[in-house]
């Protein structure tokens, strides 16, 4: 009697720490808890398709919000500089992450394999890709596609217009500093780019990293409720069998109705859960990324630049 009571109290208490070890309760939690029951290296498991999606997804992005932001020819020329940024930023995100969809659902799938192998989890995940695709053919490579839109476009189509909105006010105040306002007798918008081009390039650096920084704050915060919401209906669409399925749950409405829900059931706190550890990723990322990008751009300019100024020299 005593024995089997000693094993039922054992089995129990397995039980009991198997689901601590699942449950995460902040962000250190979960990431001391990942380490320490599948290995210190589990928390960069995905990076190598993390840095295949990354390269051409920022390729398209970027090069992508210069064209539809300045180029004469496109659609978006005609917009207001209030405008231009918002909606560019919003359709270059649609662009690039269409293109890199396969890639972010193998990166997904990835992050979310057990084990501590390298080999198991990839040839898991590759199993399980192709799987798919052999139920539901290959659209399915895109699955979580609109899910990504939801939270992705919003934030880029703010975190653009913050930015300008930002770069340009620190380009007026450098610009009042040194005593010479904008001649009037052109766009304000031009005036700022041309001073904007005449930078050196710790002054780009400098404005673009601070305007990248709190654009990126602003645009992370605002958007976090579409981060939950993609969150909760992932977790759902990945949760065992025996889980998901059910009818009537939030996690099968669109995303509107779930966050209608969330908000009903947890209040406002609960559309920003988790806030604080997405703006201290998203800030930063933003912060270098821009001004990685704008340094980048300068230099290679001004390399060009050089180089047609000694062919007409030499013409």
């Amino acid at each position: 009697m005593e024995s089997a009571t000693s094993s039922a109290a054992s089995s129990a208490d397995c039980a009991v720490h198997e689901v601590q070890k699942k449950t995460y309760n902040s962000t250190i939690d979960g990431l001391r808890k990942i380490a320490r029951n599948e290995g210190f290296t589990t928390l960069w498991r995905g990076l190598s398709p993390t840095l295949l999606m990354t390269i051409p997804a920022n390729i398209i992005y970027f090069t992508g919000y210069d064209w539809l932001r300045y180029n004469p020819v496109s659609p978006l020329s005609r917009l207001s500089s209030d405008n231009a940024p918002l909606v560019a930023g919003s359709t270059a995100r649609i662009l690039a992450a269409t293109a890199v969809g396969p890639i972010e659902l193998f990166r997904t799938r990835m992050q979310a394999a057990h084990g501590t192998s390298t080999t198991n989890h990839l040839m898991e995940t590759f199993q399980g890709v192709r799987d798919m695709v052999a139920t539901h053919g290959y659209v399915s490579l895109w699955r979580g596609l609109t899910l990504t839109l939801w939270r992705d476009v919003p934030f880029s189509g703010l975190y653009w217009w913050g930015y300008e909105t930002i770069r340009s006010r620190l380009t007026d105040m450098r610009e009042g500093n040194r005593g010479r306002p904008f001649n009037r007798a052109e766009s304000l918008q031009n005036a700022r780019r041309r001073s904007q081009s005449q930078e050196n390039h710790m002054e780009t650096f400098v404005d673009s990293f601070t305007a990248g920084a709190l654009s990126g704050t602003f645009a992370s915060i605002v958007t976090t409720p579409f981060d939950v919401g993609k969150t909760r209906t992932q977790v759902y669409r990945d949760a065992p069998s025996g889980l998901a399925g059910k009818a009537h749950v939030p996690e099968e409405k669109n995303m509107m109705r779930l966050l209608w829900h969330i908000f009903k059931t947890e209040g406002a706190p609960g559309l920003w859960k988790g806030w604080a550890p997405r703006v201290l990723k998203v800030a930063p990322a933003c912060a270098i990324m821009i001004s990685s990008y704008e340094v980048g751009k300068r230099a290679f300019r001004s390399v060009n630049e050089r180089s047609m100024s000694e062919r007409e020299e030499d013409n």
